[in-house]
């Protein structure tokens, strides 16, 4: 009892930190269609496992898909016109990504939207804790892996470094024995991370 009593504490300590530092979500998404020249949108689920070693669940996309194929993301996609919200389109897309039941995700909030390079999107991070009876697994055709990124990585600020060199110059990489994190998703950590350790999460 006393395991599960430290479980659930840590767990209301790490909600009370990130409700600190996310901005509000709820906002629906503007106009459908897109003005000439403006990003196209989309969200992702930033889902994160409490417990005693809290974690990130990242995703590997599956190496047949036409956008982004073997890249490490959130779940995610551009919205539906049935979604109304980021939060509806981010949970919709973890639904069918992971096989994540909405009704065990807690959502806290957004992180600042997030551009991507060359590809022309802005994203949309949603912040979600999951329940202890949440459960997923890989959609064959959308998802090649599923894994976890600890948190321990994300508050430590020696972990990640830039690219120095190539087309990712720039860009963050995050520390991973199996995976590269790189682009948009490791932007969206760094933020998470500032978030984690009680700094702003400014673009």
């Amino acid at each position: 009892m006393s395991a599960e009593r430290d479980e659930a504490a840590a767990g209301a300590e790490l909600r009370r930190v990130l409700d600190g530092g996310l901005l509000p979500g709820g906002a629906a998404w503007p106009g459908m269609e897109a003005l000439p020249g403006t990003p196209r949108r989309a969200a992702v689920l930033v889902p994160i496992v409490p417990g005693p070693a809290p974690f990130v669940l990242l995703t590997r996309r599956a190496a047949a898909l036409r956008h982004h194929p073997g890249q490490v993301g959130f779940p995610g996609g551009r919205p539906e016109p049935e979604d109304g919200t980021p939060e509806r389109t981010a949970l919709r897309e973890a639904r069918e990504e992971i096989g994540l039941d909405p009704a065990t995700v807690r959502l806290l909030g957004r992180l600042p939207d997030q551009p991507t390079r060359g590809s022309g999107f802005s994203i949309v991070p949603v912040v979600g804790i999951l329940s202890p009876e949440a459960r997923w697994s890989p959609s064959a055709s959308e998802v090649a892996a599923i894994f976890p990124l600890l948190l321990s990585v994300l508050t430590d600020p020696a972990a990640p470094r830039r690219i120095a060199e190539g087309l990712r110059r720039g860009s963050w990489l995050w520390p991973h024995p199996e995976h590269e994190i790189w682009g948009a998703t490791a932007a969206i950590l760094m933020r998470l991370s500032l978030v984690l350790r009680g700094e702003p999460a400014a673009p």
